[in-house]
């Protein structure tokens, strides 16, 4: 869940949390954006097929702490790889998997009881955030360059203007723009469109050929937050 005092200057952008404006994607949050997800997920895929199975079973999942951090809930899938994916064919599935999941997840959390504790749940910033961490994964330049972030100043005028992020729902991967109210005193939030190096990837979604089958497509689960045996959480 965003809040005022998470937000920092854009310059910050290599920070690990916080919540930063983008005159591209919207708001950006850092620690949806950090892509550690996404480096174990494609991990256990190339693990997977250097395993020497013919197929392999590889997990994601996304979770919550509650308030006192004792426990963990969250949902997971598990997609059936056949091996000999090329390496464009993994960094399609597991965007493929971040997606579905993404989605599933932020369900979870707009669901009773947990919206009740939290307006996370599809908030304006998170799905756009989680692709933007799945290419900084796998791009080779600073992806915030070309996103133009803004200074804390400008972020913050656009969070006093419209109110708090979670406020405004996007169940999509599009960017959610807020312009800047000095600027443009009566414009109202509005879809934007990803920049071209976040469309370079296309998610997979061929599941006939044999080369990918879904074990499990909307698992949940509850752990302890620290020190968990779920192999998936």
């Amino acid at each position: 869940m965003s809040k005022r005092q998470n937000i920092i200057d854009g310059r910050q952008s290599h920070l690990r949390y916080g919540l930063i404006y983008t005159e591209v994607l919207g708001w950006v949050d850092l620690g949806h954006a950090q892509g550690s997800d996404i480096k174990s997920l494609l991990r256990k895929i190339d693990n997977g097929e250097h395993s020497g199975q013919a197929c392999y079973d590889v997990s994601y999942s996304q979770a919550m702490v509650d308030p006192t951090h004792s426990y963990k809930t969250g949902k997971f899938i598990t997609w059936r790889i056949k091996k000999g994916r090329s390496n464009s064919e993994r960094q399609s599935i597991a965007l493929a998997m971040m997606m579905s999941l993404a989605r599933k997840f932020e369900g979870l959390q707009a669901s009773f009881p947990f919206n009740l504790m939290t307006d996370s749940g599809f908030s304006g910033e998170d799905l756009v955030s989680d692709l933007l961490g799945f290419y900084r994964v796998i791009s080779s330049h600073d992806v915030f360059s070309a996103l133009r972030p803004v200074s804390k100043k400008e972020a913050l005028r656009r969070w006093d203007h419209y109110g708090p992020i979670g406020s405004f729902k996007n169940d999509s991967f599009s960017p959610l723009l807020f312009p800047d109210p000095e600027k443009s005193p009566n414009a109202r939030p509005h879809k934007g469109v990803l920049p071209d190096f976040m469309n370079r990837v296309r998610p997979w979604d061929d599941f006939h050929s044999g080369k990918v089958s879904i074990a499990s497509a909307d698992g949940s689960y509850i752990d302890k937050a620290k020190g968990g045996t779920l192999p998936y959480a």
